[in-house]
């Protein structure tokens, strides 16, 4: 039989029927489509694909055994590497890493590996097989996560595995970070598979303690001091939303994207009156971005109840910073993209609601630092559009309160914490870190690539501190 240049088709919710509601919108390979999709697979002498993989993961043996049916085989190598195989599988971005590297991408469609991963995590998954818990010895060192979002989650899984006494110490009531707060249970469902993941390092051995906020309730320096922690890992991500900073965004009905999605989705703002936490959403929505959070939180929007969406950005299309499948996504659903406009005001009513949003238009001009051409504004060209919401997703940054209640651990002038890339060891000695704390937001599989490599320098560092070679 002729090799497929085309992936295998992703079975999708109808997008007229997912407008309407938060059930996750790829479906899944089954059995017979995830081994013809591993047939695919060239079986390359030097993968390539593996370079593309923050965490390793061995991608050509783990197909292979999808290939001859041991289902239980390709998910422990999966495992091997990755702690959150049903998460990567549903929110990496494969095409820019492990698929863009693979051989049969410069003739055709390369082989689904994030579906053939979702594929073998979902199949154990739905075994709900026991997990072994580890038996740690009598006087195991005890290391202390801040943050249960991928970087920490990944950091402690491995961690665990290596005889650690692990405790995570969470702000939010509910562990998972981004996974559980930011994005949207019809991408990444929780219970299903977020929480899944979580019980699954809590029958590993890993403590996780929610409503626990590092800086106030605690300090790094207490941790270690007083609480006998021999290591400190800091993953607590970019949750501190960005502003545009332009007249009327305090007006009601403006929202950050982070607020927005986290009312949603951690409040559980969409199963109102089930949850009494509704959120506002109105009739016509502008969200102001262009990343795989826009996209989010336009989406989100829609399934509340709002009439009209638009995605207001000021670049083209070939620039937006989101996944190309989310903006194909966005587009079926119906969300109405306004490119290459920006807001200039958010302009309010007597009650100091949004009544309509101030857009100028924009043309693209000589590339800037990013390489990307750089938006310049059309002189004139303002125009009004009527909205009740406005939802800002520009960005996030670091929240200072740890690095602030840390003495002796440096940070940048954007106030990420300073970290060795390869090891993630900050300034302070026993201290390390890794993910968006570090880089800034980025992508779920780096922030887990961060923990994995920090995890490994951990180990190092606690067994030159056992035989007494640290000071």
């Amino acid at each position: 039989m002729a090799l497929s240049l085309e992936k295998h088709k992703m079975p999708e919710q109808d997008p007229k029927v997912r407008a309407h509601n938060f059930e996750e919108v790829s479906l899944g390979y089954d059995e017979e489509t995830a081994v013809a999709e591993a047939e695919r697979c060239l079986n390359c002498k030097v993968p390539q694909c593996r370079k593309g993989c923050p965490v390793q993961v061995d991608i050509p043996a783990f197909i292979a055994k999808i290939k001859e049916h041991d289902f239980d085989r390709a998910i422990s190598i999966i495992k091997e590497s990755n702690s959150l195989p049903a998460v990567c599988g549903r929110v990496c971005p494969q095409e820019n890493q492990c698929e863009k590297h693979c051989v049969l991408a410069h003739k055709g469609e390369a082989v689904g590996i994030g579906r053939l991963e979702r594929f073998a995590a979902d199949y154990q998954m739905a075994k709900d097989e026991e997990v072994k818990p580890i038996e740690f010895a009598a006087d195991a060192q005890k290391v202390a996560v801040i943050g249960a979002g991928p970087a920490g989650l990944s950091a402690a899984g491995d961690l665990a595995k290596r005889g650690y006494k692990v405790t995570i110490l969470e702000a939010l009531h509910v562990a998972g970070g981004v996974l559980s707060y930011g994005i949207p249970e019809f991408r990444l469902p929780k219970d299903k598979v977020v929480q899944k993941e979580i019980d699954n390092l809590k029958k590993l051995g890993v403590k996780i303690e929610v409503d626990s906020v590092a800086g106030r309730l605690f300090t790094v320096d207490e941790l270690m001091q007083e609480e006998g922690f021999d290591a400190v890992f800091v993953g607590t991500g970019a949750g501190l939303p960005h502003f545009m900073n332009i007249p009327g965004e305090n007006l009601n009905g403006v929202y950050s994207a982070n607020e927005f999605l986290t009312r949603c989705n951690l409040m559980k703002a969409y199963q109102f009156p089930n949850y009494a936490t509704p959120i506002r959403v109105g009739k016509n929505v502008a969200v102001v971005g262009g990343g795989n959070v826009a996209m989010d939180a336009a989406r989100t929007a829609l399934r509340l109840g709002a009439e009209h969406v638009y995605i207001v950005y000021r670049r083209s299309e070939e620039e937006l910073p989101a996944r190309r499948e989310e903006v194909h996504h966005a587009k079926e659903e119906g969300i109405d993209f306004r490119l290459l406009n920006n807001p200039v005001e958010v302009i309010g009513d007597e009650q100091g609601w949004v009544k309509e949003l101030r857009c100028i238009r924009m043309e693209l001009g000589e590339p800037d630092a990013s390489g990307r051409r750089r938006p310049v504004p059309v002189e004139g060209s303002e125009f009004n559009l009527a909205v009740d919401t406005v939802i800002i997703s520009i960005g996030t940054g670091p929240n200072p309160i740890v690095a602030s209640t840390t003495p002796g651990m440096d940070t940048t002038k954007r106030g990420n914490i300073v970290a060795d890339e390869e090891t993630g060891a900050t300034t302070k000695e026993g201290v390390f870190a890794g993910g968006d704390i570090v880089t800034g937001a980025a992508t779920v599989i780096l922030a887990m690539g961060a923990g994995k490599k920090a995890a490994a320098a951990m180990d190092e560092y606690l067994k030159e501190l056992r035989a007494g070679n640290v000071h």
